[in-house]
């Protein structure tokens, strides 16, 4: 039996490094295998990285300035504001926008055509995050269909679903998720694990061959006590994420065991604050905005990139830049590594 490279291992904060500058709301990057990054961006579109470090961004055609002040937790809801981000066959980016509530694609020169604004004759909510399988499928996560999505942080709300489009068109596979957040397919696509942000835990549904989604369950704790926002694989099966405002990586094992790999809220009153009054119901934007460390504030994601897929970029919603580390294990090939 092969040891787990991970057992063990903590980030040493003086061997993070970062790369970009200027950036805004950096919350999804994508990695591509001549070292290039792209990053959303809430100036309204997608900031691009060069290996060299030079780096410009690419605006849609609509496009209005993120609001800092997350206080006025409504004006995160008016214009553009690209969340979760995924590479079409073609190169082209698939867009999940939560300012504008669609899923978009946008050409690398800023072209942007709106996918899907609609389910079920319905307007879609909040989309959240974008993922392409090897069949080309693409899988989309709402968070919730509250429009001022500071509302649903909550533990009675559960009204997140998970819809797949593919030759069939756009429908919903899998709901009654807890702000459902970044979603990921393990190595042979057989399972799509859930970050379900406010239920603390992340969920697994088997995948179908037709992309029917069944066998929902937990995978690791129960509950993480700490908010979850962006999940990854890496090449051994470790399934690595983020806690949101409480800010922290952290792994778990194939065996369903959490391990922190690097800790940057050291058990904060603001955190422990902010986890009291979510118990409760009584979660207000100050509250939230207290909370962050100071390596990626409020971290949202994490990346595998490089050449040999061990640099670990984190992705935040505070940041203006974007730290990364190295990791002991490669991760796992997103389906656009090979391509093109």
């Amino acid at each position: 039996m092969v040891d787990n490279p991970i057992i063990g291992f903590e980030v040493d904060p003086a061997d993070i490094r970062t790369i970009g500058h200027d950036l805004q709301r950096p919350e999804c990057i994508l990695a591509e295998s001549d070292g290039s990054l792209w990053s959303a961006d809430a100036r309204g579109g997608v900031v691009h990285i060069r290996p060299d470090g030079t780096q410009e961004i690419v605006t849609q055609s609509e496009r209005r300035d993120f609001a800092d002040a997350v206080d006025e937790a409504a004006r995160f809801t008016e214009g553009t504001l690209p969340n979760g981000l995924a590479f079409a066959r073609n190169g082209d980016i698939l867009i999940s926008n939560f300012g504008t509530d669609r899923l978009e694609i946008m050409k690398r020169t800023g072209e942007t055509q709106v996918l899907h604004d609609t389910i079920d004759g319905a307007k879609i909510g909040k989309v959240n995050f974008v993922l392409r399988d090897s069949k080309d499928r693409i899988w989309l996560t709402v968070s919730t269909k509250i429009p001022n999505w500071m509302d649903a942080i909550s533990p009675n709300i559960c009204d997140g679903f998970i819809a797949l489009a593919d030759e069939q068109g756009l429908r919903i596979v899998a709901d009654g998720f807890a702000f459902t957040n970044e979603i990921r397919l393990d190595a042979n696509e057989e399972w799509l694990y859930v970050a379900e942000t406010t239920a603390r835990r992340i969920t697994r549904l088997r995948v179908g061959d037709d992309g029917s989604l069944s066998r929902r369950e937990t995978f690791g704790p129960s509950d993480h006590g700490a908010f979850i926002d962006g999940i990854a694989f890496d090449a051994f099966g470790n399934l690595w994420g983020t806690h949101v405002m409480t800010d922290r990586i952290f792994a778990i094992t194939p065996q369903g065991d959490l391990q922190t790999i690097l800790d940057d809220d050291h058990g904060s009153q603001a955190g422990k604050a902010l986890l009291a009054a979510f118990e409760e119901d009584r979660v207000t934007p100050d509250l939230a905005v207290a909370c962050g460390g100071s390596i990626a504030p409020w971290m949202a994601s994490v990346t595998f990139g490089g050449p040999d897929l061990k640099n670990v970029y984190i992705g935040s919603l505070r940041g203006t830049t974007i730290p990364w580390f190295r990791s002991p294990v490669a991760g796992l090939p997103m389906v656009h590594w090979n391509e093109g």
